[in-house]
């Protein structure tokens, strides 16, 4: 990916963490501000920059840990190439720190976004997502990226306030931000039900958009969310023709372009998704034969993955310099995505939903997975929250209301990888 070095009003080169003038200058006392003070170590070597303790807090979080054994798209025990949530989010974060410090953003605020980016994500993927919205309906619903600030701010254990009360990681406004992808609740919530934040986490949500403009994210996150859609619109492709459902070089384009209308571009011709597929042939990597599983082909299809990544990547960064003059903090600038970018990452993300997605066998074990989850939920309720762990057990006991109960459950279901969701049910049912 070009970078293209941009300076700091200090003079300092921002293609890098700089030190704590820099960091002063461009996020001033309330981005750094955390919901309770915490004064600097007695002994911190080397000493830390607020932004990188908050990126080692959730590299250290368990929920963490746990994505290694959830699903990306396809189950992580089902092979061993396949990427997980956890891979899938380390990829996240190299993309969103190298284009963050490319535009002169912090990178360690958009690294941590982009690592916390899927904390919040169920067993199997977002098929557990849609399956945990239903049984949570009468209790505030369910959605990844909210309860990734839930997790965040409430329920991962490090620092509670004056009243006892857990207020999670603790990070600071600017990086809790930045991990905000879609800043509005449930009501206000668009077609395709995306939403940030349950009613119940208003107050630190609130506390976190202190000063910010209504359902605008900041420049961090909006990295974070670009560096999302890049890799998994590459990664997914390259996870399926390692598999042997895609074959680039043989795409049935007209099932394709269905597949692209009905979920992401209804308006688009196949004239315009042909053009698009044609700039992206173009690439110089772009195969010119079958992918044959031997090492030179592997590397090949390498080649390809760093050259898109590279492509869109380049393409956002000068679009992004040609609108503003860097370097980007909060709500200084917002990034700029070109068009042709966009359909390319879109025609994509179609191929991987067209072969991989819908592919017969997975969609038949979904409905099961979906089952399993509602089974899980049904029992821990009936058991009155005697198969919870200790943690979420004493959350049941302290829940004032019946809906508060449910609210346990959702978190501690949610909390499961796809391995243990599988054994949790066999185990209690």
């Amino acid at each position: 990916m070009p970078v293209r070095r941009t300076t700091a009003p200090s003079g300092c080169p921002v293609d890098r963490v700089a030190g704590v003038d820099q960091v002063e200058r461009l996020y001033d006392a309330a981005a750094r501000e955390r919901i309770v003070p915490e004064p600097p170590k007695r002994v911190e070597a080397p000493e830390r920059l607020p932004f990188e303790r908050d990126r080692a807090r959730v590299v250290h979080a368990a929920s963490s840990r746990r994505l290694a054994a959830k699903t990306q798209v396809v189950g992580p025990q089902s092979d061993d190439f396949v990427r997980n949530r956890l891979t899938h989010s380390l990829e996240v974060a190299q993309i969103a720190r190298d284009l963050s410090r490319a535009l002169g953003t912090h990178p360690d605020i958009t690294e941590t976004a982009a690592l916390a980016h899927d904390l919040g994500h169920p067993p199997f993927g977002h098929n557990g997502e849609r399956a945990l919205a239903v049984l949570a309906a009468d209790c505030g619903g369910f959605e990844g990226n909210a309860q990734t600030l839930r997790l965040l701010t409430r329920l991962e254990a490090k620092t509670a306030d004056a009243a006892g009360e857990s207020v999670g990681l603790n990070l600071t406004r600017a990086t809790l931000d930045a991990c905000t992808k879609y800043p509005w609740g449930p009501d206000e919530a668009g077609a395709d039900g995306k939403f940030g934040v349950y009613d119940a986490d208003r107050a630190a949500f609130d506390w976190l958009r202190r000063g910010a403009p209504a359902r605008r994210k900041c420049v961090e996150a909006q990295v974070m969310d670009l560096a999302d859609d890049v890799a998994y619109s590459v990664h997914d492709v390259e996870d399926g023709v390692v598999a042997g459902k895609v074959d680039l070089t043989r795409l049935d384009t007209a099932a394709v372009w269905e597949t692209v209308r009905a979920w992401y571009l209804p308006d688009t011709t196949d004239a315009a998704l042909d053009e698009v597929l044609a700039r992206l042939r173009a690439v110089g990597s772009w195969p010119g034969a079958s992918y044959d599983g031997r090492r030179a082909s592997l590397a090949a299809l390498k080649n390809l993955t760093s050259d898109l990544i590279g492509r869109f990547c380049g393409a956002v960064q000068e679009a992004t310099f040609a609108a503003a003059d860097g370097p980007f903090a909060r709500y200084s600038a917002d990034l700029v995505v070109p068009e042709e970018t966009w359909a390319e990452i879109t025609v994509l993300k179609g191929v991987a939903a067209h072969y991989v997605m819908q592919d017969a066998g997975r969609v038949a074990l979904q409905e099961r997975q979906r089952e399993l989850l509602a089974e899980l939920v049904e029992v821990l309720l009936r058991d009155e929250g005697a198969g919870l762990d200790a943690t979420f057990a004493a959350d049941w006991a302290d829940a004032p209301d019946d809906l508060a109960r449910t609210r346990v459950v959702i978190d501690q279901v949610a909390s499961l990888t796809d391995a243990s969701a599988v054994a949790w049910h066999q185990r209690l049912t």
